[in-house]
C-alpha cells in the first residue's frame, strides 16, 4: 500500500502530529525510514485509527512536499515574470494611445485649415455639403476602424494571457517530469 509522511498521516487520521509521533515512538505504529524521512504505511494508520482515504495517500507519495515547494516557487517566479510582461505591454499600449491622440490633434488642425480654405474658396454650397458628408463618412469609418483595433488589442491580450497560462502549465508539467526523471536516474 502507499506510504505517507507524518504530516499527511495527521491529515488522514485527524490526529495531531505529536499523537502520531508518540505512537511511532512507542511502537504502536510501525514505520520505515527512506531518505531520512519517516514513512508510515496507510494500512498501519487504518489498523490503529480506522479507515483513511487511500487515494489521498497515494497522491502524497507521488509528489513529496519539497517538490511541491519547488513548484510553488517556480510558479511564483513565472507569475512575477508575467506581471512584468503585462506591465510592459500596458506601457506600450499607453504609448500607442498617446501617439494616436497626437495624430488626432494634428488631423483636427489640418481639418480646420481645410474647412477654412473650403469656406473662403469659390465652391458652391453643394460642393461644400458633399465634402462635409464625405468627411463625416471618413470619420465614421475611422471610428469603426479604431473600435476594431481596440477589440483586436483586447483579443490579443486575452490570447496572450491564455498562451502565458498554457505555457506556465506546460512549464510546470515539464519541470515535474524532469524532476521525476532526474530522480529515477
Amino acid at each position: 500500500m502507499a506510504k505517507v509522511g507524518v504530516q499527511r498521516a495527521t491529515e488522514l487520521t485527524g490526529k495531531s502530529k505529536s499523537t502520531i509521533q508518540r505512537a511511532m515512538k512507542s511502537g504502536k505504529i510501525s514505520y520505515d525510514v527512506e531518505n531520512n524521512r519517516k514513512l508510515i504505511d496507510v494500512s498501519e494508520l487504518e489498523r490503529v485509527y480506522g479507515t483513511v482515504s487511500v487515494n489521498d495517500a497515494a497522491n502524497e507519495n507521488a509528489t513529496p512536499s519539497y517538490e511541491l515547494e519547488l513548484q510553488k516557487a517556480k510558479h511564483a517566479l513565472e507569475i512575477d515574470r508575467l506581471e512584468l510582461k503585462i506591465k510592459m505591454l500596458e506601457d506600450q499600449l499607453d504609448n500607442a494611445n498617446a501617439q494616436i491622440d497626437d495624430l488626432k490633434s494634428q488631423r483636427d488642425g489640418w481639418q480646420k485649415q481645410a474647412q477654412q480654405v473650403l469656406l473662403t474658396s469659390e465652391h458652391s454650397q453643394k460642393q461644400y455639403d458633399e465634402r462635409i458628408a464625405e468627411y463625416q463618412h471618413r470619420e465614421k469609418a475611422r471610428a469603426e476602424a479604431q473600435a476594431k483595433r481596440q477589440q483586436d488589442i483586447q483579443r490579443q491580450r486575452a490570447m496572450a494571457s491564455q498562451k502565458q497560462v498554457r505555457a506556465k502549465q506546460n512549464n510546470s508539467l515539464f519541470n515535474a517530469l524532469f524532476t521525476k526523471s532526474k530522480k529515477a536516474s
